[in-house]
Order: structure tokens, then C-alpha cells, then sequence
């Protein structure tokens, strides 16, 4: 699971260019609740891409990083009104946007929906592998396991890590490699904040619908194929019948 912290970029300022060089400056705000002693506001300089200065609200000063940005922390951090300002926009700045995102994004949810599949296993000992697909679910933390016959199993499972689609949803993928018992009953077990309950998503082990649609297709083709072949052979005796045949002299 990632951290529990959020960083919000809220405001790009103070951007230039002159002679190819390049300054800008970025705020920032990292939080993982409303609670003001759980945020911290950054403000950091960058020329060329190149973070110089800093200034953060749990360090409470300017810190430099190159020579430039040195010098120009020790003479901010001469300036009492200077960092006062600074220190004040914990408050000002990030309390107020963070209430937003939290009562217009974090606090929502999406539920996911869930796609069972099987696989075959890249090597080893077991012949068969399940694959739990889990999508479009808000917000990123989720839990996704497995049951075997009412018994958690967890020989064989590989999961990979929250992937985001960059539209604020997630996916995941849980994958469980297995040795089929005659009889058994295989389920993918999703756990979300969006959900009352356990989502549960049984394996059917009868053939999956893109195979029943190829041999479904494959079918079609061969009755039609002999149906047309067996309207042109009638075709072709109806016309033998028909013929006048002429002696030869």
C-alpha cells in the first residue's frame, strides 16, 4: 500500500524566461487529514529544474542548496516579518484548499468492479493460474485475497501494486497460480471503503465465454459451409437432369 500522505500542487507562480534560463516558483501542501498539525507547506525555488532554495513549515526557515540559494537563504532568514509571512501560510494557504479537496475528492469513493480470468503460469510447479482484475475503484487503497474452499489461500499469490489510470481511479491485479482439485470452489475476495461488505467473485471453471464464442463461430462457419455445398451439388443434379442429349453422326 502507498503512504497515507497526500501532496497537493496547488499553485505555479513566478514563472520567466530570459536569455534561456528559467525560474519558477511551486507551492505545495502534504497532508493526510484537515488537522493543521498533520500538514506541512513547502514553497521551493527552482532554476533550470534546479530546486535552490526551500522553505518548509516543519523546518520553519529558508534552506539553500546551491551557492546562489544559500545566500539568498541566509539573508530571508535575517528577516523576522519575512519568515513570519511564511510560517502563517500553513494556515492560510493549505488549511483552507485542503478543506476543499477533502469535501469535494478525498472524502468520495468509487466502487470497483471486478474481472475473473485464468492464465497460463510463466514456469513452475503448479498447471493452473487465476487472475483477479480489479477496476475503477477510489480511493487508492484496497485489499484483494483469496479463498479456496472456504480457507484463505495464500500459497501461489502474487498481486501487483495500485496502478493509477491518471483519471483520480485505480486498477489492481491479484494473480494465483494452483494445482486444480476436482471439486473445488475458488473465489477473489476485494475489500474497499466504497464497499458495506466483502466482495466475492467466484471462479467458474466451465469454459470462458471468449473460447465459447470462438468454437461458437468456428461452428456457424462449418454448417454453413455444408449448406451451401450441399445446394450446389442439388443444383448441379437438377441441371444434369435437364439436358438434351444429341447423337453424334
Amino acid at each position: 500500500m502507498a503512504s497515507s500522505f497526500l501532496s497537493v500542487f496547488l499553485l505555479f507562480i513566478g514563472l520567466h524566461a530570459a536569455g534561456g534560463f528559467m525560474e519558477f516558483v511551486m507551492d505545495r501542501c502534504v497532508f493526510n487529514s484537515t488537522d493543521l498539525k498533520n500538514i506541512e507547506y513547502i514553497r521551493s525555488y527552482y532554476y533550470n529544474k534546479l530546486e535552490d532554495i526551500k522553505f518548509s513549515s516543519s523546518v520553519g526557515r529558508y534552506v539553500g542548496f546551491t551557492e546562489h540559494g544559500v545566500k539568498n537563504a541566509e539573508n530571508w532568514n535575517k528577516d523576522p516579518s519575512e519568515l513570519g509571512r511564511m510560517r502563517a501560510e500553513k494556515e492560510r494557504y493549505c488549511l483552507h484548499n485542503i478543506k476543499i479537496w477533502y469535501d469535494n475528492a478525498l472524502t468520495k469513493s468509487a466502487q470497483p468492479y471486478v474481472f475473473l480470468s485464468s492464465a497460463t503460469p510463466s514456469g513452475g510447479k503448479h498447471s493452473s493460474m487465476l487472475v483477479c482484475s480489479v477496476f475503477d475503484f477510489y480511493p487508492q487503497n484496497i485489499k484483494v485475497s483469496w479463498i479456496r474452499d472456504g480457507q484463505p489461500e495464500t500459497a501461489g499469490v502474487t498481486s501487483t501494486d495500485e496502478l493509477a489510470d491518471g483519471d483520480w481511479y485505480y486498477q489492481t491485479h491479484s494473480h494465483l497460480e494452483y494445482t486444480p482439485r476436482s471439486g473445488e470452489k475458488i473465489s477473489c475476495v476485494v475489500e474497499h471503503i466504497s464497499l458495506s461488505k466483502p466482495l466475492v467473485t467466484d471462479w467458474d471453471p466451465s469454459m470462458p465465454e471468449p473460447e465459447r464464442n470462438k468454437i461458437a463461430i468456428g461452428a456457424s462457419g462449418l454448417i454453413l459451409g455444408l449448406t451451401l455445398s450441399l445446394a450446389g451439388f442439388i443444383y448441379y443434379k437438377r441441371k444434369a437432369r435437364g439436358r438434351i442429349l444429341v447423337p453424334s453422326n
